[in-house]
């Protein structure tokens, strides 16, 4: 009898905590703000003095997003920085037309200060929340503070380079052809 009972209640708790358990979990929101980096990248590099050359343009007008990466570590890292944009609208399109240090992947030296600057083109219209984003091989990603922009114009529409596509899909074709060639057969 007193396992039935016992079967009861835990039955009815488990029915009780679903329904009402996101309900309570909606009430309890995490702690988010924004620009605050949930990675431990602040301990390793933090991006200072983010700066923007111009906080409203027109597509096809370019921005450079520059500031310094204080380096907090004795040893040296590898690190590639990026603009990243958030938007209402489903575009966030951007090309970037040049990086200083220039190249993908740079060297951030052991307790220095590395002046970045990033050059970007706005190809689509709308009103953007634009950062710089430092990836830190090891570490992962981080956020500077970032400011709005603003983008107006009709949008740039880059024509598709199927010559490159096409190059791509073949060389993949032959990874594929090599992969299955070269794979021992075997009898089930």
């Amino acid at each position: 009898m007193v396992d039935r009972k016992f079967m009861a209640v835990a039955i009815s708790a488990i029915f009780v905590l679903g329904m009402y358990g996101p309900n309570v979990a909606e009430i309890i929101q995490s702690a988010e703000a924004h620009g605050v980096q949930a990675q431990l990248q602040s301990r390793f590099i933090q991006i200072q003095n983010e700066a923007i050359t111009r906080q409203s343009l027109s597509t096809g007008e370019t921005l450079v997003l520059s500031g310094t990466l204080v380096s907090l570590v004795e040893r040296d890292q590898r690190g590639w920085i990026s603009l990243f944009s958030e938007s209402t609208n489903s575009g966030n399109r951007w090309e970037i037309m040049a990086r200083d240090p220039p190249g993908v992947v740079f060297d951030i030296g052991g307790n220095s200060v590395t002046n970045y600057a990033i050059t970007a083109k706005a190809l689509e219209p709308g009103v953007y929340h634009v950062h710089t984003q430092l990836n830190v091989a090891n570490v992962g990603p981080g956020l500077g503070p970032g400011t709005t922009v603003v983008v107006d114009g009709e949008a740039i529409i880059k024509p598709i380079p199927w010559g490159m596509l096409a190059y791509q899909s073949i060389i993949i074709l032959a990874a594929y052809v090599i992969v299955f060639a070269t794979r021992p057969w075997q009898v089930i």
